[in-house]
């Protein structure tokens, strides 16, 4: 995934010259995990800005630019340090537009790795995707796939709006194939990554690959889930989560993030609201346990969703346990 989204800022970088990375190490040490490799090297220090530890400063500097006409990529090491640059984000990025009477269009990325890693602890191992999806003016966006990655990412470049795109963290390592040819993905377009028919599992990200391996345990049942990958929640595809749940007549969604006004939150409502009349079983979600992240290994995985909570969960859906 980390080559995926290089190379779309350097596909995007090389077609319009407006669009430039800033961020902590993003330069001289070709980024914290190693996705901005080269680019330096390529597009000299004029369009890779080092800067120093001040998420607010550096996030301003980037709605500034956006607001002149400029296409900033703005790196965060972990979107944890988002928090520092919150205001600039929220009150700033995603107001200016409105404020402004459509005068000023704010095309900004807000990208980085998101959620929780390996034994970095409870300050750095935060899901704040939820955050970001409660404020009008900003669109979110969390691939799964190095495919997606990439594609979803050039679009969100050459977006007038702007984007919080948020990368598992644990997914930078993982391989898929990826075209060489141009493509992009849009945003607010799902994917079905796998085809079942008894039950729906929603999830992005990481929870992606974790219901996957769910689908795979279950299948040995006889149990055919569906995994519905939204890659973007907002705009969010109801139309695809909603088409197969009426076909599968059930729902779970997965999450890393804690179950309080988590996002998964505003998925199950949607699809009660919409789909009511085809379930049959409560709609199940499965999060993070309600605590901060412990540093232990073992304790760090028990708050996490893992398969076996996920396996547990379809069958509550099927009246099985």
């Amino acid at each position: 995934m980390r080559e995926a989204l290089n190379q779309a800022m350097r596909e995007e970088m090389e077609r319009d010259a407006s669009v430039f990375i800033m961020g902590e190490e993003v330069g001289h040490y070709n980024g914290a995990y190693k996705v901005t490799q080269g680019l330096l090297q390529r597009f000299s220090e004029r369009r890779v800005v080092d800067a120093p530890i001040a998420e607010m400063g550096f996030a301003g500097i980037g709605v500034g630019a956006a607001m002149v006409g400029l296409r900033p990529i703005i790196e965060f090491m972990t979107f944890n340090f988002s928090l520092v640059a919150i205001d600039q984000i929220i009150n700033n990025a995603a107001k200016i537009f409105q404020m402004s009477g459509g005068q000023y269009h704010i095309p900004i990325v807000f990208r980085g790795p998101s959620g929780p890693a390996v034994q970095v602890g409870s300050q750095h191992s935060q899901a704040l995707e939820s955050f970001y999806a409660h404020v009008p003016g900003l669109k979110v966006v969390m691939p799964s796939t190095a495919y997606d990655a990439k594609g979803l990412l050039k679009t969100a470049i050459r977006d007038d709006n702007p984007v919080v795109f948020m990368e598992g963290e644990t997914l930078y390592g993982m391989t898929w194939d990826v075209p060489e040819d141009e493509y992009t993905i849009p945003l607010g377009v799902g994917d079905v990554k796998r085809e079942g028919q008894h039950v729906t599992l929603v999830a992005w990200s990481r929870m992606v690959h974790v219901c996957l391996e769910a689908a795979k345990v279950l299948a040995r049942e006889e149990i055919e889930c569906e995994v519905v990958d939204p890659r973007t929640l907002r705009p969010l595809d109801h139309a695809i989560i909603n088409e197969s749940v009426k076909k599968t007549g059930r729902c779970v969604i997965v999450e890393v993030g804690w179950p309080v006004a988590g996002f998964g939150a505003e998925v199950a409502y949607r699809v009660q609201r919409d789909c009511l009349d085809y379930l049959d079983a409560p709609i199940e979600r499965v999060c993070s346990d309600d605590v901060p992240m412990p540093y232990a290994k073992n304790l760090e995985d028990e708050v996490q969703p893992q398969v076996k909570d996920v396996v547990a969960a379809v069958r509550r859906a099927l009246y099985l346990d």
